[in-house]
């Protein structure tokens, strides 16, 4: 199970307005900046991201078919910014992974009570 569409609706027009400002240097937290795969539109969207040996590992809450995730394929990279720094990364993969294993133990344990099998794996230039 996803988070529903309708709370992503909601999140785009409030939580994110807010999330915005945390993201880009709260632990946990970055903001996936990528180009629109259609209209080439610049737009940051706050996620819960995480540091690999390699790159980063984004949980997909809303599934593999978010929006932004189709634009960060597309392109083959984006910017990560988190910590108040700016990662350029590339060879977006996203993979089915139900052990959850690249996340850290207590968010493991979260995504597991909301079902998340789906990670965006993110290789640093």
């Amino acid at each position: 199970m996803v988070l529903p569409k309708g709370l992503a609706r909601f999140n785009r027009v409030a939580t994110n307005r807010i999330n915005k400002h945390v993201a880009p240097w709260a632990p946990g937290f970055g903001m996936i900046v990528h180009k629109g795969r259609k209209s080439g539109r610049e737009y940051r969207t706050p996620v819960n991201v995480f540091r690999t040996p390699g790159g980063f590992v984004v949980a997909l809450t809303y599934g593999p078919d978010a929006d932004w995730v189709k634009n960060v394929l597309a392109a083959d990279g984006a910017t990560v910014i988190t910590r108040r720094r700016n990662y350029r990364v590339h060879g977006a993969e996203v993979v089915h992974d139900e052990s959850r294993r690249a996340m850290p133990t207590p968010v493991r344990q979260v995504l597991g009570l909301l079902n998340v099998h789906d990670f965006l794996l993110l290789k640093r230039d």
